[in-house]
């Protein structure tokens, strides 16, 4: 597990794991917050995947001819970030459903 979070980037997955922690916290302090908090983390995630795939493409550029394995690689790396904010973002919508009165 651990070792996802480094090959997702350090940066963007600490960001990610403390977006969780407020949501966390906005679920018990402030119920209005959480499915906003989890947007943000979804965006969060779709952010740090597309800084990842144009410093990969920079990268490609540079080299010229790489391998559609190495290539795949990367793409595989960069949807990391984009899963984990994805994760929280359902937790927040389930959070939400839970919060909401019986009718």
């Amino acid at each position: 597990m651990f070792d996802l979070f480094v090959q997702g980037g350090t940066v963007g997955m600490a960001l990610l794991t403390v977006e969780l922690i407020c949501m966390l916290f906005a679920a018990w302090k402030a119920p209005a917050w959480v499915k906003e908090i989890g947007l943000l983390a979804l965006l969060t995630g779709i952010f740090y995947q597309m800084l990842g795939l144009f410093q990969a493409l920079d990268v490609i550029q540079q080299a010229g001819d790489i391998s559609l394995s190495l290539i795949a690689g990367g793409f595989k790396v960069s949807f990391i970030s984009i899963m984990y904010g994805m994760l929280i973002y359902g937790a927040s919508l389930v959070i939400r459903m839970l919060q909401k009165p019986k009718i």
